[in-house]
């Protein structure tokens, strides 16, 4: 067992059908992080800010939560959950979405 909460999870293959769709996605890495490489459309709220900014967070629709691996996004859906949003956190995170292939995006956004 590797400790990380048990939280909903996707892997990215279906982010990606998803993010077609127009799902919203939270990124909760670091500025920096986000600044390097980012899932397009991802939206940045650092993991310490979360709990201050949960009312920015759509509560009428499942939302996803990505970060670098899926540690910090795994805390940050189980803090969202209990707080009676619907979040979905994205197995093995930016890393995964980079090694698939995937489009990405960089620079400040």
């Amino acid at each position: 067992m590797s400790g990380l909460p048990a939280v909903p999870e996707i892997e990215v293959d279906e982010l990606a059908r998803l993010r077609d769709a127009g799902a919203p996605l939270i990124d909760v890495r670091n500025p920096d992080e986000y600044d390097k490489v980012r899932v397009p459309g991802a939206r940045l709220i650092p993991l310490p800010e979360v709990p201050e900014r949960v009312g920015e967070i759509d509560a009428g629709s499942t939302v996803y939560v990505i970060c670098a691996t899926g540690a910090r996004s795994a805390r940050a859906v189980e803090f969202l959950n209990r707080q009676g949003l619907d979040t979905v956190n994205v197995r093995g995170g930016t890393k995964a979405w980079v090694e698939a292939g995937y489009p990405v995006e960089s620079g400040a956004g």
